[in-house]
This record gives C-alpha cells, sequence and structure tokens, in this order.
C-alpha cells in the first residue's frame, strides 16, 4: 500500500536514506543524517506541499518511499520537479520502487506539473530502465561531476513530461 508518510515513519526513512547513502552511490554525501534531519526535510516537504510517500507492507512496516521536491527554485522552473525514491534493501526488486514512482508522477500531473526530472548516477542500471520503463527520456549526462568512495560519478538527467503521460497510466496502472 502507498500512503502518505507520517511522522511515525520517519525512523524508518531514516534508516532507508542511510543505507542508500552508506551502501550505494545514489546519494553522493558520505554523513549520515540525523533524526532531527529528516524530520526538518519532512516539515519543508509538507510546509512546500510537496508529497512524501511510504510503501508499507501488510503490517505497516516501511518498505520504501518517495518524494519529490523543487527542481529549481527560480520561477521559470515553477512548474518542474525533481523526486526520488528510495527501497529498503530488503524489499528491492519486488516492484515497490515502481509503484512509489508510479504514484510519484500522478500526484504531480494532478497537482499540474509539467516535468519531473530524474537526476541518476550513470551507471545505476536498475533505475535507469525503471525511469525508461516509465517513459522518462534521456536528456544528458554530466560526466564526473559528483565523486563518491574515491571515484568519480556521471550524472544522468532524465524527464519526463507529465502532459503526455497516458501510456504510462494505461501501462502501469
Amino acid at each position: 500500500m502507498i500512503r502518505n508518510a507520517s511522522e511515525n515513519d520517519l525512523p524508518a526513512i531514516l534508516r532507508i536514506t542511510n543505507d542508500a547513502i552508506e551502501h550505494t552511490d545514489a546519494l553522493w554525501i558520505t554523513t549520515l543524517f540525523t533524526l532531527d534531519q529528516r524530520r526538518q526535510w519532512f516539515e519543508d516537504r509538507r510546509i512546500q506541499g510537496y508529497p512524501v510517500l511510504v510503501a508499507v507492507d501488510a503490517a505497516g512496516e516501511v518498505m520504501g518511499y518517495g518524494s519529490y521536491g523543487s527542481f529549481r527554485s527560480y520561477e521559470g522552473y515553477a512548474r518542474t520537479v525533481e523526486h526520488s525514491v528510495y527501497v529498503s534493501p530488503v524489499y528491492q526488486r519486488r516492484g515497490i520502487g515502481r509503484a512509489l514512482l508510479l504514484a510519484l508522477i500522478k500526484h504531480a500531473k494532478h497537482a499540474g506539473f509539467h516535468v519531473m526530472v530524474a537526476g541518476i548516477t550513470a551507471d545505476n542500471v536498475a533505475s535507469v530502465a525503471m525511469h525508461r520503463d516509465f517513459g522518462f527520456q534521456t536528456c544528458g549526462i554530466l560526466p564526473q561531476v559528483g565523486r563518491k568512495r574515491h571515484r568519480w560519478l556521471d550524472l544522468l538527467f532524465m524527464t519526463l513530461c507529465l502532459d503526455d503521460m497516458s501510456s504510462v497510466e494505461k501501462d502501469f496502472s
């Protein structure tokens, strides 16, 4: 089940985020977040009107989360959002990321946004494939703009025009 996150979900969101920091290149940071930092992020999203969604199992355990927010702060970008989806390692490869991404896409379209941006570590094959399946188009690669674990990372940008997503709704609803 996908639902809006609550403050009670923040410890699980923190665990999932910090696991991604420690064990993947999805987040280009090395300092783990604190619960207070995640709480502030959650509150900022809420104040700005952006969703934080969680996927939960039948027992209510958070399996993953997703959110979107501003792509850039200038008014010309007001109808463009950038999203993130993270799934707990024990629940990966079960369609949870896809369910979260679909929910975010539908939410953004309903909220009147025009384009959704994905910024993905270029060698994250699974994430790139998932986004392609939803109709995201590759827009460019910024080579070696990030660094983690003593190696340079390329940033791949993919976009989805939400006004053109009728095929996505049909294929994945």
